[in-house]
């Protein structure tokens, strides 16, 4: 009897100490802040609707803010909302508007620092500076968050949301707009970037510096800058995405520098200037991806080593790949759908019976030569073309896929534009 006593004093006591606690305007708590320093660890906080001026709350111990109906916190004085420096917090449901820009330091509408599993879902972020800011945060989730900015200048803008020195964390299912970067990654292994939609940022629409072991699947980068640079990082596994008129003098899909032993594959290229530019990029397999309509399928380098490009579609791209004049080539280039090719098929196996060479002599000139593209259409341009493909001069003369299909590849449907 005393057991059972003493297990229903202790239930009664969890409950009064993770006792709920509601915030509205007319509630007797109607600060947001207040009710965060009152919480005990472990309990929720429920805000309901209505219009809340407060700014610089700190949150060290365990809890769960929840928005009712779609809260709405304007930041005070233009100063950083949320600050989360403890474990097990979430934030969901809010609207956060207007923290202003700073030049000494980096203000966010939700800033978690040395913390872990942290959630922030659902949110609507709208010119908050940074909008999410993750720094020394392991085991947590970015999801279902609207971070809209109006970003004019990249040295005087932020990253919708950025990550840094960081692990094991799921970004998924965010609207990133109008920001420096869409996403931004420095230091952050062992995480997922799913479903995200990133348009219209003055930089990126996805940045990774110096992480590994990371995966993006199923995004959208449409209209950036730049569609995603991936820099000084190995073992990046890239798959599903669509890549968007990601365009504009020095645009590109897809920028991979110093980068090993990765994966780029199911992709869609469609109307950028260049759809993947890669400098030293080792021992990667670009597979069954579709460029169509770009200004330049592909760039890679002569730093570019061991790559397999292979099953992949190459449709009505104005160039399909450039290289640096007189490189050699260190790639293989095989069962590629090149809608260019030029060849047959006698024995219709489905593969060319002569090799196809990507790379036109004009592609070179240009590169050398930019004001040259007004010639592009001309019979001269032609008649150049045929010459270099016949004696190769200024163009690699093994760089080829020798087995060129024949027809294009059906891909996955979701790939479609």
């Amino acid at each position: 009897m005393k057991i059972v006593t003493a297990i229903i004093v202790l239930i009664l006591l969890t409950d009064i100490l993770h006792a709920d606690i509601t915030v509205c305007n007319d509630c007797e708590i109607n600060s947001i802040s207040k009710a965060v320093e009152i919480a005990e660890p472990g309990s929720t906080i429920y805000v309901r609707q209505g219009t809340y001026h407060e700014s610089l709350i700190l949150i060290k111990k365990s809890l769960s803010l929840i928005g009712i109906d779609n809260p709405v916190i304007i930041a005070k004085n233009g100063d950083q909302v949320f600050t989360l420096s403890g474990d097990n917090i979430t934030i969901k449901g809010f609207t956060i508007k207007n923290v202003e820009k700073s030049y000494v330091e980096d203000r966010a509408a939700i800033k978690s620092i040395k913390s872990s599993n942290i959630t922030i879902e659902g949110n609507t972020l709208i010119n908050t500076f940074f909008g999410i800011y993750f720094a020394n945060t392991q085991n947590s989730r970015i999801r279902n968050n609207i971070v809209h900015g109006n970003a004019k200048e990249q040295n005087s803008s932020a990253n919708a949301i950025h990550v840094w020195y960081c692990d094991s964390l799921v970004i998924e299912n965010n609207e990133t707009f109008g920001h420096r970067d869409g996403i931004y990654l420095e230091f952050v292994n062992h995480s997922r970037i799913e479903n995200n939609y990133s348009k219209s940022n003055l930089r990126y629409g996805l940045h990774f510096m110096f992480s590994d072991n990371d995966k993006y699947y199923h995004n959208t980068f449409e209209n950036n800058g730049a569609g995603v640079a991936v820099m000084y990082s190995n073992q990046i596994e890239m798959m599903s995405n669509k890549f968007i008129k990601n365009w504009g003098a020095s645009s590109y899909g897809l920028l991979l520098k110093e980068i090993k032993d990765s994966r780029i594959e199911r992709n869609y290229f469609f109307e950028n200037t260049i759809g993947i530019y890669a400098e030293s990029a080792i021992r990667c397999d670009i597979l069954h991806n579709d460029f169509e309509s770009n200004g330049w399928a592909l760039k890679l380098l002569g730093s570019c080593e061991q790559n397999t490009i292979s099953k992949n579609n190459f449709v009505s791209n104005t160039f399909e790949l450039a290289t640096n004049k007189n490189a050699r080539n260190y790639n293989t280039y095989e069962y590629n759908f090149w809608s260019a090719y030029s060849g047959y098929d006698l024995n219709k196996d489905g593969i060319g019976d002569v090799p196809h060479k990507p790379i036109e002599l004009f592609s070179t000139i240009i590169s050398d030569s930019p004001h040259a593209i007004i010639l592009i259409r001309s019979i001269f341009v032609d008649m150049m073309n045929l010459a270099e493909k016949i004696i190769p001069v200024l163009t690699p003369e093994n760089l080829s896929d020798p087995k060129p299909l024949m027809k294009r590849i059906k891909h996955d449907k979701v790939l479609q534009y």
